[in-house]
C-alpha cells in the first residue's frame, strides 16, 4: 500500500486555471499507472485522466480533452493535473489513484482498477 496526498484545489472563476498535485510515497512510483478521478455532489465518481508509468501515454475523458493535461515527475514521485478553461461543471472533489500492477500497459477508466487513493481535494468553479 502507498499513500497519496493531493494538493492544489481551490475556488476559482470560470475560465481560470489550477494545477493539482499528487505526491506518492514509496520507491516504485515509476512502475504505476496513475489516474485522476472526480466526484461531484450527488454523482458517481468519474474518470478524468490517466497516465502510463513511463509518462508517454495519456488518456482523458472527452469533456476535459484539450483543457486538462496530466503529467508526472517520476524523480519526485509526483503526478499533476493542469486544468485550464475551467467550467462550473468541473466543480468536484478530485482524487488521485494508483494502479500498482507493475508496468501495466492499459490505462484504467474504472475506479476498481486502482489500488490506492488520496483523500481528495476540492475544486470549485464559480460562473
Amino acid at each position: 500500500q502507498v499513500q497519496l496526498v493531493e494538493s492544489g484545489g481551490g475556488l476559482v472563476q470560470a475560465g481560470d486555471s489550477l494545477r493539482l498535485s499528487c505526491a506518492v510515497s514509496g520507491r516504485t512510483f515509476n512502475t504505476y499507472v496513475m489516474g485522476w478521478f472526480r466526484q461531484a455532489p450527488g454523482k458517481e465518481r468519474e474518470f478524468v485522466a490517466a497516465i502510463r508509468w513511463s509518462g508517454d501515454t495519456t488518456d482523458y475523458i472527452d469533456s476535459v480533452t484539450g483543457r486538462f493535461t496530466i503529467s508526472r515527475d517520476n524523480a519526485k514521485n509526483t503526478m499533476y493535473l493542469q486544468m485550464s478553461s475551467l467550467k462550473p461543471e468541473d466543480t468536484a472533489v478530485y482524487y488521485c489513484a494508483a494502479d500498482r500492477k507493475f508496468y501495466r500497459s492499459a490505462l484504467g477508466h474504472i475506479a476498481s482498477e486502482y489500488d490506492d487513493w488520496g483523500q481528495g481535494t476540492q475544486v470549485t468553479v464559480s460562473s
